[in-house]
């Protein structure tokens, strides 16, 4: 065990907290940061908030290191250490520049200096025979992956990685940890809950969908700082204005409803106030801004909370390709038809500039071309909430894959689709 005798704890604890905390105002106050260093700022130091706690939680667990600190402590874990490293390691390397070097040598020197610091933290920090084990996994899974994440999004690039990142810090935050501090439980246990999980990827399905949708169709992310190039009118969006919070607050509604937990139902309330509140700033500032008069079309067609059961028409606009000289992709064809796509044209295969071998969907300008079960999914939601959720299931990959070797099983292969003078 690893100790230094003589430490006062409390200046230990205040020089790690002080530490990176006034150096991090210095350097916002030296250069205050842009919508982009901002953005990477804000999820770097998320990727640490979240992912240092459990880390550490496992390293005591594993006798890596221990804490002993009185007062200021959750989980046996100090706060401030947690809060000076998550600065250290996700906010200060933004906003002071850092983060420009290159990443070998910005992660060997916070590697270093972590190393360096870890002993002269006793006797707050106990460090066991094998801390560098848990070193060693800190800077693998929670140093580098965030410093990544915020030099994609400074540097507008790896937006699925980005997208994906922000998801998972917000399953994290919103979903993982109120669930762990409040435990609800069900009747029947495991079974219980296996049956339950399945309700409950429902709505959670909704916000996955719209976060897709963001990076497609708009070629951005959720955060406010890092939101689409363009106004996102498509897919969710062409029902309901705000899918990601609604798909928060439908989770708490129905867990709160299964488990018969107030505190639980307490939380869906929580997300919808929270979720209101931002779309509120969000819709009546930014996002007027931004988009101007196709945002106020949009806002006064399509509900905030309250999906349409039809799309909205302006949605953007799309068209599916079915092939004329198939019997059963004709038929298909004026299945389609009948039903009344909204802002979906339907176009003869054969007259596609290109040979097609499945049945195609492209959007007008361009950003999404899928095919097969894929364009199904897509063409699903021009025509009411109903269809739109069997097609949002459609989109998730090991789904999608099945279904469509299902498809191809039964004769809905690929074939070749002749052409013909449009």
């Amino acid at each position: 065990m690893t100790t230094l005798t003589g430490a006062d704890p409390t200046l230990i604890r205040a020089a790690c907290l002080f530490g990176p905390l006034l150096a991090t105002g210095a350097a916002l106050l030296r250069r205050p940061p842009d919508r982009r260093t901002l953005a990477a700022a804000i999820l770097a130091t998320a990727w640490n908030a979240v992912w240092l706690p459990a880390l550490n939680l496992l390293a005591v667990n594993r006798a890596w290191w221990t804490f002993h600190a009185d007062g200021g402590s959750a989980a046996g874990l100090p706060l401030d250490l947690l809060l000076g490293w998550t600065l250290l390691w996700g906010t200060l390397p933004v906003v002071t520049g850092a983060d420009r070097i290159g990443l070998p040598l910005l992660t060997a020197g916070l590697a270093w200096f972590d190393l360096a610091a870890m002993p002269l933290a006793a006797p707050v920090v106990r460090l066991g025979p094998h801390w560098l084990a848990g070193e060693a996994l800190a800077v693998t899974f929670v140093l580098v992956p965030g410093l990544l994440l915020a030099r994609w999004t400074a540097r507008d690039r790896r937006l699925a990685l980005r997208a994906g990142a922000q998801m998972l810090l917000s399953g994290a935050l919103m979903l993982a940890l109120p669930l762990a501090l409040v435990r609800p439980t069900l009747p029947g246990g495991r079974a219980g809950w296996a049956i339950a999980g399945q309700l409950l990827a429902v709505p959670l399905l909704l916000g996955v969908v719209a976060v897709r949708e963001f990076v497609q169709r708009g070629g951005g992310t959720p955060l406010p700082y890092d939101p689409p190039h363009q106004l996102v009118t498509s897919g969710p969006y062409a029902y309901v204005r705000n899918p990601m919070q609604l798909s928060v607050v439908l989770f708490y509604t129905l867990l709160g409803l299964l488990t018969r937990d107030a505190r639980v139902l307490a939380g869906a309330v929580a997300a919808y106030a929270y979720g209101a509140g931002l779309a509120t700033w969000h819709e009546g500032g930014p996002m007027r801004k931004t988009y101007g008069e196709p945002w106020t079309a949009y806002r006064a067609a399509v509900p905030a909370w309250l999906p349409r059961l039809r799309p909205w028409p302006g949605s953007a606009r799309a068209r599916l390709y079915v092939a004329e000289s198939c019997g059963p992709c004709s038929q298909f064809g004026h299945w389609i038809a009948r039903r009344g796509p909204v802002a979906l044209e339907l176009v003869p295969a054969e007259r596609h500039p290109q040979p097609l071998r499945r049945m195609t969907y492209e959007t007008d300008d361009g950003a999404v071309r899928t095919e097969g079960i894929a364009a199904l999914g897509r063409m699903l939601n021009h025509l009411h909430l109903g269809w739109a959720i069997l097609g949002w299931l459609l989109v998730i990959p090991g789904l999608q894959r099945f279904v469509q070797l299902c498809a191809d099983a039964l004769g809905a292969g690929p074939r070749d689709i002749p052409q013909s003078p449009r």
